[in-house]
């Protein structure tokens, strides 16, 4: 555990910068660490593909392709849109959706294959082997594949994983890629039933599998990932004086996410209606919940920016301003935009970096008052002071302006006696009978006041 300063001093040299031991093995090398992984992944994908491809035939895969594809950039853009405020790496995103749509759905497959097969043996009712494998086998195993992508970034990302937004973009992601080939799957299956029984048009099975699955619940598989995603992100956000709440949250969110999969999958058995009254009266409620709950976190982290990166300007390291601009989305996008516009694209992206490492140092500083850091609090914090002076002075300007443009308006009442050349009053009616030199403002701004506004 490690706590903060009230005011944290500038360091005389440049920040440590961390690296990896200059005589480390082979196998502890980033570059080896991320082949291997990108391998396994790589690998999965095409036993993957051609397991489908077996299933659904070459034109019934291109189809389910062309079809499950509709719904994957819009569930991605909604995912960075909630990540906006502390953005999570690309390659993390890029990991997560490649495990969900390669790994998990590969661990899928055979797991429930098997697991179906095996019951329908034992019991010779392949009727409610197929029930049972959709309602209970099914839910265990693919939550918990794509529960492993969560778990290894919280592992080995952990710098990246700091709060409950993380773990739900991380799941929901990793859940729209497996969502995304199960989709090839049942599109290009209901494809090929369609070919042999002659179904065309919106009688067809296609057309209703497309319905349910893209139009109807895209949602569906981010929806119960996401539980798993928020254990991890309270997880995150305890303290290692809390163990106990460490080690359970993550599973308890697994389970509900296990159960919840559960309760859609067998809403088919429920009756003629059962399907739509779980979705309407469960499953829409429950994701306008858990998207209030998102949205509500992330206000939350826009506030905790407000309140802790002032420490930083009193020592001289931010502006008095950028507090202010750094805690409104309006205000970062401004600055982006002006950096842009004057400097160029470099320096926006320089502007976009300043942002995420001062967001960052905002969320390690609330860590440290909270006594939820780590021992390389101290490291840490200098690295991102470091980052932040290196790129100040094309990122302050910019941000000096955004709070300026988005700061709210400060009311100004006029006094009860006159001013001559203010408020409206006539010029050239002064006291001694001279004009004055046009409007004045009343309260002249200070360089960095981001309530300023001019009259």
């Amino acid at each position: 555990m490690a706590t903060c300063p009230p005011y944290p001093t500038q360091p005389s040299g440049p920040a440590p910068v961390g690296g990896r031991p200059r005589h480390a093995h082979w196998w502890q090398r980033r570059r080896v660490r991320y082949g291997a992984v990108a391998a396994l992944l790589a690998l999965s994908g095409l036993v993957i593909l051609a397991l489908v491809r077996r299933q659904t035939g070459t034109e019934g895969f291109l189809v389910g392709l062309g079809l499950a594809v509709l719904p994957v950039p819009l569930l991605i853009a909604a995912f960075r849109w909630l990540d906006r405020v502390d953005p999570s790496p690309w390659r993390n995103m890029l990991f997560a959706f490649a495990w969900g749509a390669c790994a998990a759905a590969l661990i899928a497959i055979v797991a429930n294959s098997f697991a179906t097969k095996w019951i329908a043996t034992a019991t010779a009712d392949p009727t409610s082997a197929d029930t049972l494998g959709a309602t209970v086998i099914a839910p265990v195993v693919e939550e918990s594949a794509k529960a492993a992508a969560v778990l290894l970034i919280f592992l080995f990302r952990r710098r990246d994983f700091t709060g409950i937004v993380d773990g739900v973009v991380i799941a929901g992601v990793t859940a729209t890629g497996f969502a995304f080939t199960e989709n090839i799957l049942y599109l290009g299956t209901a494809f090929g039933t369609d070919q042999m029984t002659g179904g065309r048009g919106i009688a067809s099975v296609t057309a209703a599998t497309f319905f349910v699955r893209v139009v109807m619940s895209p949602f569906a598989h981010p929806l119960f990932t996401v539980l798993t995603g928020i254990g991890f992100g309270i997880a995150a956000l305890s303290g290692e004086r809390r163990p106990l709440r460490r080690l359970l949250l993550p599973p308890a969110g697994l389970l509900l996410a296990m159960g919840m999969h559960a309760f859609w999958n067998g809403s088919s058995t429920f009756g003629e209606y059962g399907f739509f009254a779980v979705y309407g009266a469960f499953m829409v409620p429950a994701f306008g919940l858990l998207t209030w709950l998102v949205i509500w976190t992330r206000q939350r982290e826009l506030r905790a920016i407000r309140e802790e990166l002032p420490a930083y300007a009193a020592a001289g390291w931010l502006t008095p301003a950028e507090p202010f601009a750094l805690g409104s989305m309006r205000a970062r996008r401004l600055a982006r935009d002006y950096a842009g516009h004057h400097l160029g694209k470099p320096a926006a992206r320089t502007v976009a970096q300043y942002e995420a490492y001062a967001t960052s140092l905002a969320f390690l500083r609330r860590r440290g008052r909270l006594g939820r850091a780590g021992a390389d609090f101290v490291v840490r914090e200098r690295e991102l002071l470091h980052e932040l002076w290196r790129r100040r002075e094309v990122a302050q300007p910019a941000l000096d302006y955004a709070a300026r443009m988005t700061a709210p308006p400060v009311r100004v009442v006029a006094p009860p006696w006159p001013v001559y050349g203010v408020y409206g009053q006539p010029h050239g009616h002064g006291p001694h009978g001279h004009g004055l030199p046009g409007p004045v403002a009343p309260y002249p701004a200070g360089p960095y006041n981001p309530y300023w506004t001019q009259s």
